[in-house]
């Protein structure tokens, strides 16, 4: 970790929390709201995944749409709320600690950056409903590849851009794929594991599982 030149930080799950959207509508929801959640989640990343295999790319607010559709459909959850639900989505809260963690980073000499299956669009608003701005130096979307990550394409868009190694990046991820994918790409991930999940078997092992950020501050 001496020779970190970037930090950079996968946005949906790690930054924000994908299930904020659902939760403030738990009430219409009703017990099942959690259930909802995290199938739209799972829908959401098996469509990225999908499309990326097919060669039929969608950007990622027309996945969130559709895997949303499904999802809806499979809980019986009336439509009458969908838009609110994909409103909420555009605004998702972050993470308690978030916006500390990143204003301590800000003050020492490292690239901070999201790299995200987002658009851009919803990635700019993402930051600034949530008072982030001018806290990252870029903000970077798979949509400058078009292809989703795990795809090493995604992973290389920072390398060129900073003109800098592999090695010289930490990347912090809530999604065990996306630690993995970095990993072998050959960033040094840091798996931000909120919920104590068990992480998926796909040739490699982070060396660092942090709960939450503040613990990033101890290693960096």
């Amino acid at each position: 970790m001496k020779n970190v030149k970037a930090i950079i930080f996968d946005a949906y799950g790690t930054l924000f929390d994908v299930n904020s959207s659902a939760e403030k509508c738990k009430d219409k929801i009703g017990d099942k709201w959690e259930d909802f959640s995290s199938y739209w989640r799972t829908t959401q990343l098996e469509y990225t995944w999908l499309r990326s295999l097919m060669k039929k790319h969608k950007d990622f607010w027309q996945v969130t749409e559709d895997s949303l559709d499904k999802s809806m459909k499979a809980f019986k959850i009336d439509p009458s709320i969908r838009n609110e639900l994909l409103d909420l989505y555009k605004i998702l809260s972050t993470f308690p600690e978030i916006k500390e963690v990143l204003q301590n980073l800000k003050k020492k000499d490292y690239k901070l950056a999201i790299l995200s299956n987002g658009t851009p669009a919803l990635l700019n608003e993402l930051v600034k409903n949530n008072n982030l701005d001018n806290i990252f130096d870029d903000i970077f979307s798979i949509e400058e590849v078009g292809i989703y990550k795990p795809n090493s394409k995604v992973y290389d868009i920072p390398i060129k851009k900073y003109k800098i190694q592999k090695e010289e990046v930490v990347f912090l991820s809530a999604n065990t794929w996306d630690v993995s994918g970095g990993g072998n790409y050959g960033y040094n991930p840091i798996w931000v594991n909120r919920n104590n999940n068990i992480f998926d078997n796909l040739d490699y092992k982070p060396k660092y599982e942090v709960k939450n950020l503040k613990q990033l501050l101890d290693i960096v």
